[in-house]
């Protein structure tokens, strides 16, 4: 019985940690807006930018906590992992300012982290 609290427990913080993620990339879009319409659009997007690759690094954490202690599948720590990457790559395009791949790629890493949401 205690086990399956526990199970419970990590399947909620993995849970939440997509669920944060997801708000945080959607967040993303909405200060990029603001970044060309207002003045304080460009520190918000790149507080936001740190504020989603932290979700990001929690995920990671929250599905490898999930499946190493009851082990489960890896394939949500493949899947943690493969947004960090994403998230890497969004980071270093936008401190390059190359807005040609970095808003597909936001939009492709929303997409995503809502299906990886509507899995759970």
């Amino acid at each position: 019985m205690a086990t399956q609290a526990t199970a419970q427990r990590r399947f909620s913080f993995l849970q939440i940690a997509i669920t944060l993620q997801t708000l945080t990339i959607f967040l993303q879009a909405v200060s990029a807006g603001l970044l060309l319409t207002s003045s304080y659009g460009e520190t918000l997007h790149s507080v936001g930018a740190r504020v989603m690759y932290g979700a990001s690094m929690l995920y990671v954490l929250a599905a490898v906590l999930a499946w190493k202690p009851g082990g489960g599948s890896p394939r949500p720590v493949w899947h943690a992992s493969g947004f960090l990457v994403l998230a890497s790559v969004q980071v270093v395009l936008g401190i390059a300012h190359i807005p040609l791949v970095h808003l597909p790629l936001g939009v492709l890493m929303f997409g995503l982290s809502v299906l990886a949401l509507a899995r759970r």
